[in-house]
């Protein structure tokens, strides 16, 4: 269960690229051999139940990751963009001993009593080193540890089992109809979890080949692009918005891409759209959180529908419910409640924060709202916490951010909601400009009223930022935008 593959194909093509990354070319034999020898001397190196993994995109990383399966332990990616609070957080809550990383990150962990793995110290294994023993797992045994990026606090970690992610890997793979001939590009961090499953579970599992940067650029993207012949990438709408911006990129860098999948966070329409009449391919909408492994619904190449997520994958139970936990109507928004094989174990020690989102009947309940239309595809409409109640009545953040990003000189947008006596709350705006352009807050606020929001939905206040903050993972820290807006 997961790291058969990687060994299956080491056999039967060794010869066969795995993995590009910055530092050279690494077939399946060779990555293999990597994997077992690191399992081999993490076994020797800690008695603990899981190792940590602080690594760029990488050959290094899927080594150290397999290795530390193969080991029978536990892996704990962790984020290396954190702050030292976070990860200081990280390596105490998760209890481990041992971190494998690379000089360039190591000084991440000063000050640590942890047992520091230099990737590039350890000696080169041989081939015949190969066929490793197996350690034998349950579906039921936690794989991964793996923290949330902490944009509402410290860093949660979240439980995932063997079988919550060789069932999301399995279910995506024979939805999205992913085959081994395709070239995986990963630009999204391996210390996220929509870059675990598409990005390296997912192409070993198949044989394919993945190309990794190490740091996501524009430029960098379109030159792996036209150099490998990616014809998959799953990137971040920020992302896709930074390679739109490039003045030599063109639709013939697209013309080979199978599928361009977004996720992490919503997708403006406007880039959507932009993307697809410049480059001629369609950005396809995901839906996943760290807690479901993570993907829960996609659209395909096959099956798609814009401004929707897609369709639930197999096995996906979708609930839209209101609040007191009751399954809404076709088209009627309220809370996304999940069910199925990916959905996490739990929050490790967090016993109280898991029994709040996992109901007794199997369900997850996500904090998102969003509806399920009469074909069959689920629509985010934005964060639980996020909805603004303007004199009692609901306005939601995504709605409003879509109006304004359709106006010529905003660039982003991010509302929130400021208490007001009066009505309760009120919505206040945050516009980055675009280049070259200034935006009028009056001139908004008009033009919200001719795109038809209704009168409560249209910010009180519009305030002009250079940028909004971000989590390292580039979600927009709406809290932080929230106390600007309450002081």
């Amino acid at each position: 269960m997961l790291f058969e593959p990687l060994f299956a194909h080491a056999d039967r093509q060794p010869q066969q690229t795995a993995i590009i990354d910055d530092s050279g070319r690494y077939t399946y034999q060779q990555l293999a051999a990597m994997a077992a020898g690191l399992g081999m001397y993490l076994s020797m190196q800690t008695e603990r139940p899981r190792v940590g993994i602080l690594l760029p995109a990488s050959a290094g990383f899927v080594a150290s990751f397999y290795g530390t399966l193969l080991a029978g332990k536990a892996a704990v990616p962790i984020n290396f963009l954190l702050g030292d609070r976070e990860i200081a957080h990280i390596i105490k809550d998760s209890d481990i001993d041992t971190v494998v990383t690379i000089p360039q990150l190591a000084g991440r962990l000063k000050d640590t009593p942890l047992n520091v793995i230099d990737l590039t110290q350890l000696p080169k294994v041989p081939p015949a080193a190969i066929t490793p023993r197996f350690p034998e797992v349950s579906a039921d045994d936690v794989a991964v540890l793996l923290y949330t990026s902490g944009t509402s606090g410290l860093p949660k970690g979240v439980l995932l089992t063997f079988g919550n992610l060789q069932s999301d890997a399995d279910l995506a793979i024979s939805t999205v109809h992913l085959q081994s001939q395709h070239v995986f590009l990963g630009v999204i961090p391996l210390f996220h979890s929509f870059g675990i499953l598409a990005m390296m579970i997912a192409p070993l599992q198949l044989g394919a080949t993945v190309v990794y940067l190490a740091r996501f650029s524009p430029v960098g993207t379109i030159k792996a692009i036209r150099e490998h012949k990616a014809s998959l990438m799953f990137g971040t709408p920020s992302m896709f918005g930074a390679i739109l911006r490039l003045k030599d990129a063109s639709a013939d860098d697209f013309k080979q891409m199978y599928a361009l999948i977004s996720g992490a966070e919503p997708l403006p329409a406007t880039l959507r759209e932009a993307f697809k009449q410049r480059f001629n391919t369609p950005i396809l909408e995901g839906y996943g959180l760290s807690e479901t492994s993570p993907a829960v619904s996609l659209n395909t190449p096959h099956v798609q529908k814009a401004g929707s997520v897609g369709k639930p994958l197999p096995s996906v139970h979708v609930k839209i419910t209101d609040d007191d936990g009751k399954a809404l109507p076709t088209g009627q928004i309220g809370e996304i409640w999940l069910k199925g094989p990916m959905i996490m174990k739990g929050y490790h020690n967090l016993p109280e924060e898991t029994s709040n989102v996992l109901t007794a009947d199997g369900y997850f309940k996500t904090g998102d709202l969003g509806r399920m239309d009469e074909d069959g595809f689920l629509h985010i409409t934005g964060r639980k916490k996020e909805m603004i109640i303007v004199a009692g009545e609901k306005a939601f953040p995504r709605e409003i951010e879509d109006v304004l990003l359709r106006h010529p000189t905003v660039a982003e947008a991010a509302v929130v909601g400021k208490k007001d006596p009066g009505r309760g709350e009120v919505v206040v705006a945050f516009v980055v400009p675009r280049e070259g352009q200034t935006p009028k807050p009056d001139e908004l606020r008009d033009f919200s009223r001719q795109q038809g929001l209704a009168q409560w939905k249209v910010p009180r206040e519009v305030r002009v930022v250079p940028e909004l903050p971000r989590s390292p993972t580039g979600k927009v820290l709406k809290r932080m935008l929230a106390e600007e807006a309450n002081r």
